[in-house]
């Protein structure tokens, strides 16, 4: 969510809705399934989309409220073709499905994980990629996670980028998230993986053994290991102050469990 605006995906559309009256504001019709979305990271008015037909989109939402408002549309929930409403960036480079887009730091680099098993750094300037990793195996999942600034913290005040790929994970730095800061080598396949917004702890989610694990980032010792879920963990996220963690699996639930010593909680505004 970027300057009240909230993208929501489903089978060929893309949604943009208005965080703060729950209008829709556009539709884009795609051709195929979309599997991705991303906004630059200070701007609502740039959005990037992937998915099954492997092309990565960009859309300037202001030209697209001004089609719908020249169209059929009235301005809000104005339903825009993709491909007439939207610039294709590096047409043909992408051999799989685009499962993941993350805007940087830097909101000339966007990055792409796709089905053909490759992470690509895209310069939105050249339109072309600057960067790439080849990984060994399917991709799980492909994410930023916000680290708090403070000495000695992971990121050095930045972002980190998070992938889980086969049975190994990557921890990504810097401006343009292209540093890579740590590589581990796993004995299971992951499904998916998260850093610790604080300490220095990441967690991975596995794909046959469907048991959530929490590591030391230094030493990559397994400090604490969590079972219930039976299937596969696609997602998961740390709560901002890192006392809990959510975890989704393909058994269609979603567990919360307890990262702290200590009491813990929901938080409730004042007044």
């Amino acid at each position: 969510m970027v300057s009240g605006y909230l993208h929501l995906t489903d089978i060929k559309h893309r949604k943009v809705w208005d965080t703060y009256t729950g209008e829709t504001l556009y539709t884009i019709q795609h051709a195929h399934v979309v599997r991705a979305v991303a906004f630059p990271p200070e701007s609502g008015t740039l959005l990037a989309t992937g998915g099954t037909d492997k092309k990565l989109y960009i859309f300037d939402l202001t030209k697209v409220a001004q089609a719908g408002a020249n169209g059929t549309g009235a301005g809000v929930d104005s339903t825009i073709n993709a491909q007439e409403s939207g610039f294709e960036i590096g047409p043909g480079v992408h051999k799989g499905t685009i499962k993941a887009v993350v805007w940087t730091r830097d909101p000339n680099i966007i990055v792409t994980a796709a089905d053909d098993k490759v992470i690509r750094w895209w310069d939105l300037r050249t339109q072309s990629v600057v960067q790439e990793q080849k990984v060994d195996g399917d991709i799980g999942s492909c994410e930023f996670s916000n680290i708090k600034s403070e000495p000695g913290d992971i990121g050095d005040g930045l972002p980190i980028l998070s992938i889980a790929a086969g049975k190994t994970i990557y921890f990504y730095g810097g401006p343009c998230a292209n540093t890579l800061l740590k590589k581990v080598v796993l004995g299971y396949e992951v499904a998916s993986v998260a850093i610790h917004p604080i300490q220095r702890k990441y967690i991975t989610g596995g794909i046959k053994d469907t048991w959530a694990k929490v590591y030391d980032f230094d030493s990559d010792m397994e400090l604490d290991l969590h079972k219930g879920h039976h299937g596969p963990i696609w997602s998961i996220s740390f709560s901002p102050d890192g006392k809990l963690y959510a975890t989704g699996s393909e058994d269609g639930t979603i567990k919360m469990w307890k990262n702290c010593i200590g009491s813990f909680g929901l938080w409730r505004a004042e007044g």
